[in-house]
């Protein structure tokens, strides 16, 4: 039986809705796999450093507490915070007045003693005169034996005791000395070129130094700074006096002072601390050792007790090839690692590569890529040798250095 034209096109526009029905199913229901995303990285040519890294504290490179030695009000201070004096200015005064009495005192008993000598070395010219004569009459037969040794002794007398005010002169002398110095104490002077950095003692106290030897004001030399960077036991192996270093200051991370490891102190920081001693068997306190440089700071920008941030250059490596140390995968043999390289066709295959210098996050490549290639990282799909991909860092070689 022939079918009309009607039921032709009804039957028509049933099959073309069937298939549009049908592909928006499967469009909705039955999404296509992705291809898996890939995160890389291009190798790159640059300079790659291997530091330590190490927080440190900015010092004068010579900080001076100027004391005093004597007792008394502090009656002048001649300084400001910030002055720049120099060596053998007057700093501060002290009252002198005791000071000076017991000069005037000890200058009275050596004016006495000196008369003294006067008399005995007139008595020592008298005794010396008549044991001369003695002597003389002596010859003849002129003279008692008696009168000869009389006169002998007493001229001895008089010889020795002239000695003994010689001595006491001596004696007395050092006690005017002493005096003079105990005086001059009352004067502050700076024993050094260098900036104020601060006033411990203000004008109108008074200090007791019988006790200890009080502060007044605190002196620095600014214009060369040493860093003193704390480096941890761990670290402090590698390292070694003549590496470059450098610092920021927390003020301007931008900016680095770049400078020569002088020297690491041989015993850990706390040693200073008589009261958290560290022993062999302590595990309470981190151990850490100060190492030192010195930076020109002429401008003045570095100041006291400022915080660094350190880095001492171990090794180096210039114009090389780089990539993030998140891209090895398998190690294969000491300083043979596998990488997976995007191709052309955008397809990860591996390769083995030979590192050198590994500065943490990023590592040295010395064959096996060039610069501009593609690397994968980051737990990103790597091809397998059957054309599937994994998880880079699940293969079943051994573990790379670096946990990847």
């Amino acid at each position: 039986m022939a079918l009309n034209r009607r039921t032709i096109q009804w039957i028509a526009a049933t099959v073309v809705a069937t298939v549009v029905l049908g592909l928006g199913a499967k469009a909705l229901f039955f999404h296509a796999a992705k291809a898996p995303a890939m995160a890389t990285a291009t190798a790159t040519q640059g300079d790659l450093e291997e530091t330590v890294l190490s927080t440190g504290s900015l010092e004068p490179v010579r900080l001076v507490s100027v004391g005093a030695q004597a007792s008394g009000q502090v009656t002048s201070l001649k300084v400001a915070l910030g002055d720049r004096v120099h060596k053998g200015d007057l700093i501060a005064e002290i009252d002198s007045a005791s000071q000076q009495n017991a000069l005037r005192t000890a200058q009275a008993a050596l004016d006495n003693v000196k008369a003294q000598r006067l008399d005995a070395e007139a008595t020592l010219a008298q005794t010396d005169a008549a044991f001369r004569r003695q002597s003389q009459l002596s010859k003849s037969d002129s003279t008692s034996k008696a009168d000869y040794d009389t006169a002998e002794a007493n001229y001895k007398s008089a010889k020795a005791k002239v000695e003994e005010i010689k001595a006491q002169i001596a004696s007395a002398q050092v006690s005017v000395d002493t005096a003079k110095v105990n005086l001059g104490y009352t004067r502050i002077a700076a024993p050094m070129d260098g900036t104020v950095v601060a006033i411990v003692t203000k004008q109108g106290q008074t200090v007791n130094a019988s006790l200890s030897t009080p502060t007044i004001v605190k002196l620095a030399q600014l214009e060369t700074m040493t860093v003193k960077a704390q480096i941890s036991e761990a670290d402090v192996i590698k390292v070694k006096p003549g590496q470059s270093a450098y610092f920021t200051i927390m003020g301007d991370h931008a900016r680095k002072y770049y400078a020569t490891l002088r020297a690491i102190e041989p015993a850990p920081v706390a040693i200073t601390d008589q009261d958290t001693m560290i022993s062999s068997t302590s595990t309470t306190y981190p151990i850490y050792y100060s190492g030192l440089f010195e930076v020109p700071n002429t401008d003045g920008r570095l100041r006291t007790f400022m915080t660094a941030q350190v880095s001492i250059v171990v090794a180096s490596a210039k114009n090389a090839v780089i990539i993030p140390a998140a891209a090895l995968g398998r190690k294969v043999r000491d300083g043979v690692y596998e990488v997976q390289v995007v191709g052309k066709d955008g397809q990860p295959k591996p390769r083995q590569v030979t590192t050198g210098l590994n500065a943490g996050t990023s590592v040295q490549v010395l064959s096996g890529l060039s610069q501009g290639e593609k690397v994968v990282i980051g737990g990103a799909p790597a091809a397998s040798a059957g054309g599937t991909a994994k998880p880079l860092g699940k293969s079943s070689g051994p573990p790379s250095p670096m946990g990847f």
